[in-house]
């Protein structure tokens, strides 16, 4: 089947806390998943971290050529909320493998969604 892009949603939960809530990792990853999945940025990462309580921790996002990527850390439950959506083909294995070896969570539930429409792959 032809489609317009590939999204991937990943919850990976219970996360090494020390990597979720540090800059320079988060950053990091951020750097190693964009050359896993060969994916050209388009500008900066915005890695902020904000949220009170239960909802405090860093959210980054990243423009890529062919759409974004988006990750918040939730803190307080050490889980890490994901998607990646791009209209140029990518692995989503190789994006659990990442995840897997930067921040150490104990499971990880990855669904991927085929978008229909417009200019087909």
């Amino acid at each position: 089947m032809k489609y317009w892009g590939k999204h991937q949603v990943i919850n990976a939960h219970r996360c090494g806390i020390l990597h979720i809530n540090n800059y320079k990792s988060i950053f990091a990853f951020n750097q190693k998943l964009l050359e896993a999945i060969d994916m050209k940025p388009y500008g900066k990462p915005f890695i902020e971290r904000f949220g009170e309580g239960h909802l405090k921790g860093y959210t980054l996002i990243q423009p890529i050529h062919t759409s974004s990527i988006t990750f918040h850390f939730a803190e307080e439950s050490g889980d890490v909320y994901g998607d990646v959506f791009s209209c140029k083909w990518f692995d989503e294995k190789v994006v659990e493998a990442v995840i897997l070896t930067q921040f150490n969570p104990v499971y990880i539930d990855s669904k991927v969604l085929h978008r229909q429409g417009g200019l087909l792959m």
